[in-house]
């Protein structure tokens, strides 16, 4: 019994050696060649210098880049219910999109992290595709979304900052 537990404490003590020290799950991509698709024109969109400043809840058309003005998740007043809760402390906010100018693929962009619903027909689409990376200035995410030619919502929360860039536009 006692030179099981020997054994097995010997064992334990290796396994960061053997494993690693931290999940390689754990670790998030890094560097702008980390994304999935090359994102010059969504990185050159959301910092540049002509971005429109708008308050949560404005109307927006296609092509858009906006720094949108974030409120707390009770003030922000999100039109549907986020898919996932928001942290306390952190910071929500929508744009309204009268219509996609036609059916297709966009690609929504973010300068930080947060969580992102596009909404249409009272539905939250799921995006076709995922990407993002830490350590890529102007851009931490962009997903692609098939939007039909009707109005739609893009809401962001779980911010960390009271500001956020967003890009929408038409995926190549």
């Amino acid at each position: 019994m006692y030179a099981r537990l020997i054994v097995a404490l010997t064992l334990l003590g290796s396994a960061p050696a053997l494993f690693g020290s931290a999940p390689a799950w754990a670790a998030e991509p890094s560097g702008c060649d980390k994304f999935k698709w090359p994102i010059d024109k969504e990185r050159a969109a959301l910092t540049a210098q002509d971005r429109l400043k708008i308050a949560s809840g404005a109307d927006l058309a296609i092509p858009a880049t906006a720094i949108l003005d974030l409120k707390t998740p009770a003030e922000a007043k999100l039109p549907t219910s986020p898919e996932r809760k928001p942290k306390d402390g952190t910071f929500a906010g929508f744009a309204r999109f009268q219509k996609a100018p036609k059916a297709g693929t966009y690609t929504v962009s973010l300068s930080s992290a947060a969580w992102v619903d596009v909404v249409q027909d009272g539905e939250i689409l799921k995006p076709m595709e995922f990407s993002g990376a830490t350590d890529c200035a102007g851009i931490r995410k962009t997903m692609k979304y098939d939007l039909a030619a009707g109005p739609f919502v893009i809401q962001v929360s779980g911010v960390t900052e009271n500001t956020i860039s967003l890009a929408v536009l038409p995926s190549e």
